[in-house]
């Protein structure tokens, strides 16, 4: 979860290895909060389509590693939303 560590406002855990994983009746989730405003927060959870926890991880790890790339792509102008996971 390396990625993870590259984007603003993102936290992670180092010694738990499901973190942003949301077991919901044995299909897993990614769970993360963005703040759009200062003031403001969103709660978002998106299935990952997998009963299995190591697919789950890998499929986490590729999003987070997808919001760095676009994070980094759009430079000055992305760092405006913050994200808290």
């Amino acid at each position: 979860m390396n990625t993870l560590t590259t984007l603003p406002g993102i936290r992670v855990r180092p010694d738990n290895e499901n973190h942003h994983l949301w077991n919901n009746h044995g299909t897993w989730f990614l769970h993360y909060t963005v703040h759009p405003t200062p003031f403001t927060k969103e709660r978002i959870r998106r299935s990952l389509g997998t009963k299995d926890v190591a697919v789950a991880r890998e499929r986490r790890d590729s999003f987070f590693a997808q919001l760095a790339a676009d994070a980094a792509r759009l430079g000055p102008a992305a760092n405006g939303k913050a994200f808290a996971a």
